[in-house]
This record gives C-alpha cells, structure tokens and sequence, in this order.
C-alpha cells in the first residue's frame, strides 16, 4: 500500500532532494539516503566567458549566498590577472562578508530551525513554521528581522542592491565607503549584537532541556575543516585551509591554492553531489565536515572577545576534542554571527576601510587562479584556468554544501535509524530527517545548480524493494 501525505510548507531547506530508506523485515531500518536528484551544469557553461565576467556571473547561482560566489570569483580573478586587490578594497570587501554570513546564519537560525527549536519537531507542521514562529514569539521574529536587515543593510551599502550585488571586480572593488555611511552602520550594531547573544541564549536553553536529543541525534565522527588564521584563529575571508582529524589533531594546513593536492571528489550513482574527501585517507575515511561546526572544531580560537569567549564554552562540551553533535551546528552558527559583528566593528574602526585606493589596474596575467572564503555553509573553492584572450577554459567549484554532503547523508541514516520504530513512519520523524539535512543549511540548488521545485520525499521500501509507504512534501 501506497500512501502520500502533503505537508505544508513546501521545506525549510533550499535545494531539491529525496530520501529513501530501505527497512528490514522486522520494521527496523537497513539504510537511508539522501538524493541529491538535481543536474550540476554551472561549471561548463561558464567556459567561453570572460574570467572577469565571473564576479557578476557567479552570484546567480544562487540568491541564498550570492556575495560569496561574488567574492571567491573576484579573488579568483584577482590571482588569474595578477592583481592584488589593495588594503582597502580588501576590508571592504571582508565588510560585504561580514554582512553576508551575518543576514544567512541568522535567517537560517531563527526563521528554518527556529520553528524546530521553540515550538519543537513534532508540533503541527500547520504552525511549525515562520509564521507560527512569528504568532508564537513575536518579539523574537521582530529581532530576527532586524538582523537579517543589518546585515543585507551591509551588503546593499556596499554592492547597491542586497542580492547579486555589483561591487567586487577583479583586482578590488567599484566603490569607497562613505563616512556617512560608515556611520549608520556602525549605528546598528549593538543592537544586532544582543539579538545575536540572544540567540545563542535560546540555543543554550533547548540544548538544556533536549540533552537526550542532541546526544542521539546524528552524532558523527569524521574530519573538519576551515580557513584560519596563522595562530589558527578563525578567519572567514582569507587565510590557509586547516584540517583536522576527529580528534583535532591537524592532518594539513595548506594554502587553499594546493587544494587539488589534499581534496578529492567521490562519486555515488544515487546522487549528483560529489562527495570530497581527504586524499591520504581515501574514501570514505577521509570524510570531513565544514560550515559552522567544521569552522569551530577547526579553529584553536576566535579573536574578538564576546565570540571568543563562547567559542571556548563550546570546546569545553567535549573537552577540547571536536564537538560531533550535528544539533550543535545551530550553537556554532550563532557564535559566528557574534564574531561577524564584532569584525564589523574592527573593519569599520580601521583607518584605511575610508580609503579611496580601492582598484589596482597594473596585471601580471598568469591564466588561472584560484579564490577561496568561508561561505556561511562552509570553505568555497572557485578555480578558474582562461587563455591568452582571457576566455575561461576550465572552471572547477567545490560549493560548500558538497563538502558536506557525505555528512548529510550518514546524517539521514542515523536518524532514520534511531527514530523508526517498528516500520511505522510519522510526521515527525520526518522532520526530524530533514532536521538532519537542515542542520548543515544546505544549499542543494547551489551545489548543482538547477532549477526546478524543491520537495523532500521519503519512500519507505520492504526487504524485497517495494515502496510500501511514501511521504512526500512537494
């Protein structure tokens, strides 16, 4: 027997996936995947392009993040033509950043797992939702509104538009900030910074009261992986890529430049994500996590105080060994809003983000180049090889959301594993599947770049192959 249940709304995740989960004959699960059913062609249609073409190109592969596809094509660029962006462009550009994670991490946090956190996962999927989070906490909602705004304010300042903004070019930037400007920005950000410690307040307080949850609830082991700072201190714009193993020890820190040397990519025939991993342990030893959990496992330390003093909270819940929990991405996720608020600040304070040498026109052309930042979902890598006309020839993405995709996937298993008891599937243990895929924030279109609806399926099948039951929100 077939049975198919809508649930409204369409998802919380942004990307098109199916899940399927194969049960035994005894009702228990034998495994659970996670489809990633979207066709990948970004890459190749953007050979024959101009390579300076690629910041304004880029972003349209998704409007969830477009600043950091902005960014890592313009650094990508930049090496390509051999221009160095100045100091100023530089911390300017880090602003637009700054911004970008700040308006992604906390819409992800308070509007998609919000509804999970404050009203819980088995509640009505009829109010289990922005708008039920809104009538539920209004004045929540309000302020994560006005996050959000704050940082689409950055972007919009800088780029002159909060999506696909035109700012960043190769060898710097098109505009100077403004003293005016520098002002109202820097006017909004106390108040954004205590949103941003509320929400780790509410994050603190669920993991409290739902400790049984956190500690069953997809907990794996694998590496993790992040931009640092040369005393590994957390960097989300610029620096060396750090991997560490599931127990911190560093396997690599290399510049992102040589990230052909350290990552490879699998490839599984039930999905069109790859699935990168680390060289010298193959795969699937080799396996990693990124985004806000790899970020905070990876980095020794946070450099401003608030977000710094936090970040050692979160070592301390496992001892200095990496955190495995994959709830915990929601506590990371908010640590780093913190951090982005208070780089805001320094940016702002430094003499130089007024600066008017914001363009370096002198080229060294070297054909290729390669751009790497910590988009909000985790390390993004843009490749770019052209020829002597500067027509692309060659274009490579590893997207964050890929890195993870491995994680995503044991994720599913986990939980399905964990959550179905004697074949029978419930709405919540629905959502508590996709909880497993949204906890990463995944950007599903972004990592293969398609275009279509966007449903979560799941089809429960009998030890001879049979779809017994499906549920399907679409």
């Amino acid at each position: 027997m077939t049975q198919k249940i809508t649930i409204e709304p369409v998802t919380r995740i942004e990307g098109h996936a199916k899940v399927t989960i194969h049960m035994k004959d005894d009702g228990s699960v034998e495994h659970a995947y996670l489809h990633i059913n979207e066709f990948r062609g970004f890459e190749k249609f953007c050979e024959g392009r101009p390579y300076f073409e690629m910041p304004m190109i880029t972003p349209r592969i998704c409007g969830i993040c477009p600043v950091s596809h902005h960014l890592a094509a313009a650094k990508a660029a930049d090496a390509l033509q051999g221009s160095p962006a100045p100091r100023t462009a530089s911390l300017l550009r880090e602003l637009m950043h700054m911004g970008q994670v700040i308006q992604s991490n906390g819409m992800h946090f308070f509007e998609l797992s919000g509804p999970d956190l404050l009203l819980g996962f088995d509640a009505d999927p009829a109010v289990r939702n922005v708008i039920g989070l809104a009538h539920t906490a209004p004045e929540i909602a309000l302020k994560a509104v006005g996050l959000r705004r704050f940082g689409q304010e950055i972007i919009r300042t800088l780029g002159g538009r909060r999506i696909h903004p035109n700012f960043a070019v190769a060898g710097g930037v098109n505009k100077a900030l403004q003293a005016d400007e520098r002002e109202k920005i820097l006017a909004g950000i106390d108040a954004n910074l205590e949103t941003a410690k509320m929400g780790v307040s509410i994050m603190k307080d669920w993991a409290q009261r739902n400790m049984e949850d956190i500690n069953k609830f997809a907990v794996l082991k694998s590496g993790y992986m992040s931009i640092v700072n040369p005393d590994n201190s957390l960097n989300l714009y610029d620096g060396d890529i750090r991997l560490v193993d599931n127990q911190g020890k560093q396997l690599e820190k290399f510049p992102g430049s040589n990230y052909l040397d350290v990552i490879s990519e699998h490839v599984e025939n039930w999905s069109y994500l790859k699935f990168p991993y680390y060289k010298k342990m193959s795969f699937p030893e080799g396996v990693y996590r990124v985004g806000p959990l790899g970020r905070m496992n990876a980095a020794d330390s946070i450099s401003t105080p608030v977000a710094g003093a936090e970040h050692k909270l979160f070592k301390a819940l496992s001892g200095g060994k990496p955190v495995e929990q994959t709830l915990y991405f929601h506590y990371a996720r908010m640590i780093e809003v913190i951090f982005c608020i208070e780089r805001v600040r320094e940016l702002l304070d430094d003499p130089d983000i007024l600066g008017t040498d914001i363009l370096n026109t002198k080229k060294d052309y070297k054909g290729e180049g390669i751009g790497i930042l910590e988009a909000p979902r985790g390390t993004l890598i843009h490749h770019y090889k052209a020829d002597d006309t500067g027509k692309l020839t060659s274009v490579n993405l590893i997207v964050a959301t890929g890195h993870n995709n491995w994680a995503m996937t044991e994720a599913v298993d986990s939980v399905a594993k964990t959550y179905i008891v004697g074949g029978e599937v419930r709405e919540g243990m629905l959502n508590r599947v996709e909880a497993a895929v949204r906890a990463h924030d995944p950007c599903l279109s972004c990592s293969t770049h398609a275009v279509g609806q966007m449903p979560i399926q799941i089809e429960v099948l009998n030890s001879g192959g049979e779809v017994t039951q499906t549920i399907s929100r679409d």
